[in-house]
């Protein structure tokens, strides 16, 4: 069973922007209601999608870098790439968005 894993900003250019395939960054903080509200769908759809999407967790308090280079204003905030390039990005507590996003992705 696949888990959403956390990201790094210095794990970001090997695990997500020099990759292949679709990954899926989940901005989100410990503080935050609706992020915590996310988090169970999050899983299961990482454990839905393990071997065909990548999920990623990451802590805006402590990435405020990777959040800052993805324009993250408010979270949570789902960005969605394909091959290292940014595709779209859905705000919000919206998981059937999620898949639906993800689906389209993998075409």
């Amino acid at each position: 069973m696949g888990a959403a894993s956390n990201l790094t900003t210095a794990e970001f250019e090997q695990s997500v922007k020099s990759s292949k395939g679709v990954s899926v960054l989940d901005f989100g903080a410990s503080w935050c209601g609706p992020c915590q509200a996310l988090a169970p769908a999050f899983e299961k759809l990482a454990s839905e999608y393990q071997g065909r999407a990548k999920l990623f967790k990451i802590d805006v308090d402590a990435e405020g870098d990777l959040a800052a280079q993805f324009d993250v204003m408010s979270v949570p905030t789902v960005v969605f790439l394909k091959d290292g390039e940014t595709k779209a990005r859905i705000q919000g507590n919206y998981p059937d968005k999620i898949r639906a996003q993800i689906d389209a992705l993998l075409g």
